[in-house]
């Protein structure tokens, strides 16, 4: 919105620059985006100010010069008209009808006689054309002039063309037509207000007024309309009608109800300066009954909140002049601060330019931070010192599942994966293509009102759209995609049957639970590297060292076919025996390379020794010699090698310092359905060499017990 410093001027004593004049209105939110020379004006200046729609009070001139005398503490000279006035009164001219009195809750007329319509003179059109308005004559003029100087719009009527000498603000008729002043017919509708006489409507209030009451070249006498719409009709009317005009954009805003009979009377004044004629006695000022109490807002403000909601101290005669001279009324009352404390308390009265703004929380008074902003943006926001709040007590611990949720993501990341974070939501046909880990029969959760029918349901496994991450990657060029999500999955059904909580809290209603999926898949490799392909051991290997860093053994057992995963690739992922999750080669092959996956609920796993109360220990490796011995047993295919590790950690001898499995073999030699498993042992003593015999016993009696659990063959 464009400002003229020159008009400023004549409110206000302005900075000496214009670049102090623009820093500090931004400082105070005002913001000025620009500023312009006006050629042929000497040394004025436009100000484009961004003003906001809850600020109508500084969309004028001297709006903006209340905010420039307050800034800078120095004095506001408003204009104080008092038209000389002739002996007949406008009651006796016009009579004013409230018939919609909350569509128009004021409305103010004074009438001029005896005008003489012509050119406005020449400072006048200067200061229109400065802000992009083409003048028009002294009437119309005028009736902008006061429009940007007070934020009041107005218009004026031919008083001759007034039947019945009557204006009635009411709702228009269905079907009633009104030609308005830019030659456009109108049809109405019930939704818009008009300004009518005895005949029919005359102008579409707070929007535009209408052709056959137009002020023209033979008007001699001159209604002048000053009232005050409600911003919901005005906006509905414009909308309706596709218009906008300079007064619907300030009524949709919210303007100034006390400003109606001041506006008036500097109107009347100035058109009997420049247009001639007399201004007739008193003014129509027709108001709705509890007009006064609509726009009149209250509220507290406490000295002391005011500074511990900043963080500083303020002078509370600062305070009370920055709010007086904002136009805001202080009492100072008793308050709720301990005895002896000289720290005030006001009740504050807003003026009724910030009525909108200002405008009352549930408990019917201005909400208290809306008067801390007043304070504190004349303060200055930018001389308030960053701080931390203050917060009583210590500060609380991790839960159990915090721990575990920023441990399983610590590790992950470490492995070389990267943390993807999705939607809640999938299509129906992502949601049935891989396995899940909620309860067998237990439907997806529909979405009652969906972004699309991509987000359709609630996902019952985070693989569908890992998946979809890989693919994305793969198609740009990513050779190999290593990816993990921590997230909840749902599914319909009473809580506690997949070992989880249920949302809501509802019986037999949506059951939710934590998960985390593992994707891999791809070639890893660097220039001086050999590169490596991920396969279904990759991630069989970052789930067991998940398992160590939580302190939950976590075991792999060949599953049967597992929907949208490759046959004889899937598994179960068990704990104590107990499956809880997942694990394969999906059948998806639109990455370009093979993509493998893992999916396991987190409640069964633990917290590793920082989640509970634990103690971190540290083995110092032995500096004697270690003995390495490898054996080959020939046992069962579908024994897996979590079962072989748990006989050998059940049985472990205290010299063993590590373990593992080195080979599996079927082929030539060996039976059908059997396999060859070599597992290499680390035999070492922290304070001695060890003998060969003492490694011989050991070896032998892991060797008798995996013969007599496996029935295996050494």
């Amino acid at each position: 919105m464009l400002f003229s410093r020159n008009w400023l001027r004549d409110y206000v004593d302005l900075p000496a620059s214009v670049s102090e004049l623009v820093d500090g209105l931004t400082a105070v939110g005002l913001a000025v985006e620009g500023v312009e020379e006006v050629k042929g004006a000497g040394d004025d200046v436009l100000l484009d100010v961004d003003v906001t729609t809850n600020r109508p009070d500084c969309m004028n001139h001297l709006g903006l010069a209340r905010e420039v005398a307050v800034r800078w503490g120095v004095e506001l000279r408003p204009p104080r008209p008092e038209p000389v006035e002739a002996a007949e009164a406008t009651a006796d001219a016009v009579s004013v009808e409230l018939a919609d009195a909350e569509g128009c809750p004021r409305y103010v007329a004074r009438v001029v006689r005896g005008v003489t319509v012509g050119e406005s003179p020449r400072w006048l059109k200067q200061r229109l054309k400065a802000l992009g308005l083409r003048p028009i004559n002294n009437v119309v003029d005028v009736t902008n002039y006061v429009l940007w100087e007070s934020g009041q719009p107005l218009h004026g009527f031919d008083l001759a063309k007034i039947r019945g000498k009557r204006i009635i603000v009411r709702r228009a008729a269905a079907g009633e037509k009104l030609t308005t002043l830019d030659g456009e017919e109108r049809k109405l509708t019930p939704e818009v207000l008009v300004i009518a006489d005895a005949a029919g409507a005359v102008a579409l209030a707070g929007i535009m007024g209408g052709l056959d009451s137009e002020v023209t070249g033979s008007t001699t006498d001159v209604l002048l309309e000053s009232a005050h719409f409600d911003r919901r009709r005005v906006r509905l009317g414009a909308r309706e009608l596709g218009m906008h005009t300079d007064a619907s954009h300030r009524f949709e805003r919210g303007a100034d109800p006390g400003a109606c009979l001041d506006a008036a009377n500097r109107a009347a004044a100035l058109l009997a300066e420049l247009a001639g004629g007399e201004v007739l006695a008193g003014a129509v000022d027709r108001r709705a009954d509890g007009f006064a109490g609509s726009f009149t807002a209250r509220g507290r403000l406490d000295h002391g909140r005011l500074q511990g909601f900043a963080g500083i101290e303020i002078d509370a005669d600062r305070v009370e002049g920055w709010m007086r001279g904002l136009g805001f009324e202080l009492r100072r009352v008793d308050g709720p601060e301990p005895a002896g404390s000289d720290l005030p308390v006001w009740e504050v009265t807003a003026p009724t330019w910030r009525w909108y703004d200002m405008e009352p929380g549930p408990d019917g008074g201005i909400y208290e931070q809306d008067l801390f902003e007043e304070v504190l943006r004349l303060h200055g926001f930018d001389a308030i010192p960053a701080t931390l709040p203050a917060i009583a007590g210590s500060d609380g611990t991790l839960t159990a599942e915090q721990v575990r949720r920023d441990r399983i993501r610590d590790h992950l990341a470490a492995c070389g994966y990267a943390e993807a974070i999705n939607y809640a939501f999938q299509s129906r046909d992502m949601d049935a293509t891989l396995p899940r880990l909620t309860p067998d029969g237990s439907p997806p959760v529909d979405l009652a009102n969906p972004l699309s029918e991509l987000y359709s349901v609630l996902r019952r496994s985070l693989v569908p759209n890992l998946a979809a991450n890989a693919r994305f990657n793969a198609r740009r060029g990513v050779e190999a995609v290593r990816l993990f999500e921590v997230g909840h999955v749902f599914w319909h059904g009473a809580a506690g049957e997949a070992g989880g909580k249920e949302a809501g809290g509802k019986t037999g209603g949506v059951g939710e639970e934590e998960a985390v999926a593992v994707l891999c898949g791809g070639v890893l490799g660097m220039p001086w590297d050999r590169p490596t392909e991920l396969d279904l051991f990759d991630l069989k290997g970052v789930l067991e060292t998940l398992g160590e860093v939580l302190e939950t053994p976590l075991a792999v057992r060949p599953a049967e076919e597992l929907p949208g995963v490759v046959a004889g690739t899937a598994a179960e992922v068990l704990v104590d025996g107990r499956a809880v999750g997942w694990m394969g080669r999906l059948e998806d092959d639109e990455a370009g390379y093979p993509l493998y996956a893992a999916e396991l609920f987190t409640a069964p796993l633990g917290t590793g020794v920082l989640g509970g109360a634990a103690e971190m220990q540290v083995r110092v490796p032995s500096r004697f010699p270690t003995v390495a011995v490898d054996l080959t047993l020939t046992h069962a295919a579908a024994t897996p090698w979590a079962d072989l590790a748990a006989v050998v950690e059940e049985h472990r001898p205290e010299a063993l310092a590590g373990y593992g499995l080195k080979d599996r073999y079927t082929g030539e030699g060996v039976p059908a359905g059997a396999v060859n498993s070599t597992l290499w042992f680390l035999y070492s003593h922290p304070g001695r060499t060890l003998t060969q015999d003492e490694v011989n016993q050991h070896q032998q009696a892991l060797t008798a017990e995996l013969e007599r659990r496996f029935a295996c063959k050494g």
